[in-house]
C-alpha cells in the first residue's frame, strides 16, 4: 500500500559554509540534505504523515548519504540507483541575513535523467496527495516528461495534485519555455502555491488577487499566494482572504521557507482545514524556517509548531 503523500524530485547533498563570506573564501562546510521536494517530505513526516519520496540517485557516496538520511527521517522511498550518472550536490555560503549564494553541480545528474518508465514503478494505491515543484521539469526533457506522467497517474488514481512553481530560471532552456511549461503544469494541479514575484514572471502581475484568479481560471481549485513577511492570500471557488504572517525576530536564511510554507498548507489541507488554517499553518512554518540556517533540519514537530503558533497569536 502506498503512503498518504507522494513526492517526486531531486534530493541533493548540500555543503553549507560555516563561516560568513563568499564561497571562494570558505574553508569549512557542514554536509546536509537539500532539495525542495525533500524539504516538504521531511516536514510532513515530522508532522506525522506517511510519506514516500521517489527519485533517481547515482551509485556514489552522495547517493548513499541521501538514501540513508531519508531512511533516518522515516521517509519511505522509491529510489532507482543510476550506475552511469552522479548524484547532484550544491554549496551555500553563510550570511547574517537574507538570501545566501547557492551554487549547483547537477547537470546530467541521475535525477535529471528520470524517465516515464521510472514513474510506472511507483505505487499510487491508497495515496491521497502528490506534491511536485517546477524544479524537476527544468532539469531535462526526460524529467519534464516524467513529471507530466506522474501527474497523469495521480489523476488516474484520484489523488489531489499540489504544485509549487519554485522558479529556477537558470535551469531552463529559455524563459519562454519556463513560463509556458510552469503554467501548463499549474493548470493540471488542484492546489497551486505561487509567490508574488513568481506571479510577475509567469502571468504579469504582482497583485495576489489577480494571480489567484489567473490560476483558478486555468483549472486550479485552490490558490495560495505567498506574500513573504505579509503572510498569504488564499482563494478557492467559494471563499478568499488575506492572512497575516507571524512576527520574525531575525531573518537568518530564506532558503527553504517556501517549502516550509507548503508543509503547513498541505498538512492543513490533508486534515480538512479551511483556507484560514491552511494559510496560518503555512505562515507559521515559513516564519520558523527563515529564523534558522538549515533547509530542513529545524522543520517542526506538531508540538513545536503548536507552541510557535500559540506564542505568535498572543
Amino acid at each position: 500500500m502506498a503512503s498518504e503523500v507522494i513526492l517526486f524530485g531531486e534530493p541533493m547533498a548540500l555543503f553549507a559554509a560555516k563561516e560568513e563570506g563568499s564561497l571562494a573564501e570558505a574553508t569549512q562546510f557542514t554536509r546536509l540534505l537539500a532539495g525542495a521536494e525533500v524539504n516538504v517530505a521531511v516536514g510532513l513526516t515530522r508532522l506525522g504523515y506517511d510519506v514516500m519520496y521517489a527519485t533517481r540517485l547515482g551509485m556514489d557516496p552522495f547517493g548513499d548519504y541521501i538514501e540513508k538520511k531519508l531512511e533516518e527521517e522515516g521517509i519511505h522511498t522509491n529510489i532507482i540507483r543510476d550506475k552511469e550518472r552522479p548524484t547532484g550536490f550544491q554549496w551555500k555560503n553563510h550570511v547574517r541575513e537574507g538570501d545566501p549564494a547557492v551554487y549547483y553541480l547537477r547537470k546530467n545528474s541521475a535525477a535529471s535523467c528520470i524517465t516515464e518508465d521510472d514513474v510506472n514503478s511507483i505505487d499510487f494505491h491508497g495515496a491521497k496527495l502528490l506534491h511536485i515543484t517546477g524544479i524537476l521539469p527544468a532539469l531535462s526533457l526526460n524529467s519534464r516528461n516524467a513529471v507530466y506522467r506522474i501527474i497523469e497517474k495521480a489523476r488516474e488514481c484520484n489523488l489531489t495534485v499540489s504544485f509549487d512553481p519554485n522558479l529556477r530560471e537558470s535551469l531552463w532552456e529559455s524563459k519562454s519555455a519556463m513560463i509556458r511549461t510552469i503554467n501548463d503544469l499549474a493548470s493540471k494541479a488542484d492546489i497551486v502555491l505561487p509567490g508574488i514575484g513568481e506571479g510577475k514572471i509567469l502571468m504579469g502581475s504582482e497583485d495576489p488577487e489577480e494571480i489567484a484568479n489567473y490560476y483558478l481560471g486555468l483549472g486550479a481549485k485552490t490558490v495560495v499566494v505567498k506574500l513573504g513577511a505579509k503572510g498569504a492570500y488564499v482563494k478557492n471557488e467559494t471563499e478568499e482572504g488575506y492572512f497575516d504572517g507571524y512576527p520574525v525576530k531575525e531573518v537568518v536564511d530564506t532558503v527553504g521557507a517556501g517549502d516550509g510554507f507548503a508543509v503547513g498548507v498541505l498538512s492543513a489541507y490533508l486534515e480538512g482545514g479551511d483556507i484560514r488554517e491552511m494559510a496560518d499553518r503555512g505562515n507559521a512554518i515559513g516564519s520558523m524556517q527563515v529564523m534558522v540556517s538549515s533547509d530542513n533540519e529545524d522543520l517542526p514537530t506538531r508540538e513545536e509548531l503548536a507552541r510557535f503558533r500559540e506564542q505568535g497569536h498572543r
